[in-house]
């Protein structure tokens, strides 16, 4: 099986947070490395935070300082936490490893309001 399933997304006020989960099939999970990716106009989907399987993260410069990456690979689960979220955070948020192994999901809708 190579699928994902996310979930962890809302609607949320300017300022608030939300930590989304991913949960994978499989055991190539513990050993890639995971992205958090979201949709933009143009391109399928655009990579926001990534965690390697030692550990080291990479942030977009819009989620620096605001969004945390971790994983648990005991559980297959990737996690997301966002902080001090925007309207301009509002997307579709989904789950994959680096070379886009698995199925990609549905996703996770994170709509951010005024």
């Amino acid at each position: 099986q190579t699928q994902v399933v996310e979930s962890g997304g809302g609607l949320v006020q300017a300022g608030g947070s939300l930590r989304l989960s991913c949960t994978a099939s499989g055991s190539i999970f513990r050993i890639n490395a995971m992205g958090w990716y979201h949709q933009v106009p143009g391109k399928r989907h655009n990579l926001v935070a990534s965690i390697n399987v030692d550990g080291a993260t990479w942030y977009a410069d819009s989620a620096k300082g605001r969004f945390t990456i971790s994983r648990d690979n005991d559980q297959n689960t990737l996690y997301l936490q966002m902080n001090s979220l925007k309207p301009e955070d509002t997307n579709v948020y989904f789950c994959n490893t680096l070379t886009y192994y698995y199925t990609w999901g549905q996703g996770t809708q994170v709509t951010v309001s005024l």
